[in-house]
């Protein structure tokens, strides 16, 4: 009584095959190859690091340290 016989599995087949027809499930399975091929794209991209930000003229780069007068004043 708990386990499906052939003939419930043959129903279900053709009911399956009528709704979505041998070319819609395949246009179906093609579209999810599609959108998981772009989501790896997209996450590759995402590994790439930022760019580097631009040096301004004028300003001290963030890892330089800053000078001292005490440093300043030692190298004259």
């Amino acid at each position: 009584m708990g386990s499906f016989s052939i003939w419930h599995w043959l129903v279900v087949g053709i009911i399956v095959l009528l709704l979505f027809g041998k070319g819609r499930f395949s246009d179906m399975m093609g579209d999810v190859a599609k959108g998981i091929k772009s989501f790896k794209k997209g996450m590759a991209e995402d590994e790439n690091p930022p760019p580097a930000p631009r040096h301004i003229e004028g300003q001290r780069a963030p890892d330089a340290p800053a000078s001292t007068p005490v440093a300043d004043a030692e190298k004259r």
